[in-house]
């Protein structure tokens, strides 16, 4: 059985069978994260109001708020509706906005400020190169009326870790302001208050901290949510109104999904256990490595160089090979136990494997296993990329 590196505990392949999900979330729990969803919680009663208040406070320990100048605020729905809450919630209709995009999820916070109404402009690096600081410092010393920069942390359309370091320091160096979308960063890759600083943050519950889908979180400077009375667009999306009640009530404003609370409690206290952020992310770090150097030597090659890959999903390009095709390899990859992501490059062919979850790096050598022998079922004895493809990777490199 596959064994925790930092507890020597075994982390138990899923007890139901069903296959581990190597995707950037949902991702596979722990069987005692999905067992505590069995009881049933009212949603008014001081039990729930207590472990809501548990899970507010656990958050901000991992964002490493020993000041006390930071809340979190939990909002039901996913990942998705968190950061609309918080784009909605903490610019001003009267602001502008710079957004860095770099895949999908950057360019899903443009959609969203075209629905707000927000005024906005970006730094579009295409399919996956990094926004980087000078990039930043350019755009806002050329534009003066930009009050708000929106960065993703961890881009998973390609698997790259963004320079957010770099990014906040040209932001405040320049008196602007920075929202941080870490949805599947926050809980392994360092993302505390003083890692870089930001006025918001928000993650999800099914990302690195393990838990189930149902909520996401917004951690967020107090001066910041006590700016943004009356500013939302949105009634359920309003993180101030949200912020007010439950400090005044302990309660949510609306129907909480009490069941996966429940659920991510579970997953805070294993992530406590593992060692916390520092912890989670060297087994990631780890998955990832023993992982892409064996999905190497059947002959793959990743998107992005060493330097930025992130721990959290790789991105491979598909094999040249005629008889290679993502839609078999992917039913033969779930048939030997393993659900695998497609690819989001619009340039050349790619696929993504994660390396979160409840995953260790036995695991990920029976990955690789599973890949050789799907390659060998469809006759593709080399997964050798097209030229086209290794093009692309040089042009990132330079």
């Amino acid at each position: 059985m596959p064994a925790d590196s930092k507890t020597n505990e075994v982390l138990e392949a899923p007890r139901l069978g069903e296959p581990y999900l190597l995707t950037p979330g949902p991702l596979t729990t722990a069987f005692s994260v999905k067992e505590a969803m069995l009881r049933d919680w009212g949603s008014w009663d001081g039990d729930f109001r207590g472990m809501t208040a548990e899970l507010r406070r656990e958050l901000l320990a991992i964002a490493g708020d020993e000041s006390g100048e930071y809340d979190c605020v939990p909002m039901q729905g996913s990942g998705s509706f968190s950061v609309e809450a918080m784009l909605g919630s903490f610019i001003p209709r009267e602001g502008k906005v710079l957004v860095l995009m770099n895949g999908a999820y950057g360019q899903r916070i443009g959609q969203t400020l075209k629905y707000l109404g927000r005024t906005h402009v970006s730094i579009d690096k295409g399919d996956y190169m990094p926004p980087r600081g000078s990039e930043v410092a350019a755009a806002l010393d050329a534009d003066p009326a930009i009050t708000h920069v929106v960065a993703v942390h961890c881009e998973t359309s390609s698997g790259i870790l963004n320079p957010l370091k770099e990014i906040s320091e040209a932001v405040y160096s320049r008196g602007r302001k920075l929202l941080v979308d870490s949805m599947s960063a926050f809980g392994a890759v360092p993302a505390g208050v003083d890692d870089f600083r930001y006025e918001a943050i928000v993650s999800s519950a099914n990302k690195c901290i393990e838990g189930v889908p149902g909520f996401g979180f917004v951690i967020a400077r107090k001066s910041e949510l006590e700016a943004a009375k009356d500013r939302s667009h949105s009634l359920s999306l309003d993180v101030h109104a949200q912020w007010a009640y439950m400090n005044k009530t302990g309660q949510w404003r609306f129907t909480p999904p009490t069941h996966v609370v429940a659920a991510f409690l579970e997953a805070l206290r294993l992530h406590r256990k593992e060692g916390g952020v520092a912890g989670r992310g060297a087994r990631y770090a780890n998955n990832r490595d023993v992982m892409v150097a064996g999905m190497r030597q059947l002959g793959f090659e990743t998107l992005l160089g060493d330097e930025w890959l992130s721990p959290i999903i790789v991105t491979f390009f598909s094999p040249a090979h005629p008889n290679f095709n993502f839609e078999r390899f992917y039913e033969l990859m779930k048939a030997r136990g393993f659900i695998i992501y497609p690819g989001k490059l619009t340039v050349v062919d790619s696929f993504r494997i994660g390396c979160i979850g409840q995953m260790d790096a036995q695991v990920m050598e029976k990955v690789v296993a599973a890949a050789a022998e799907s390659l060998a079922e469809m006759g593709v004895d080399t997964a050798t990329p097209p030229a086209l493809a290794l093009a692309e990777r040089a042009r990132l490199a330079a």
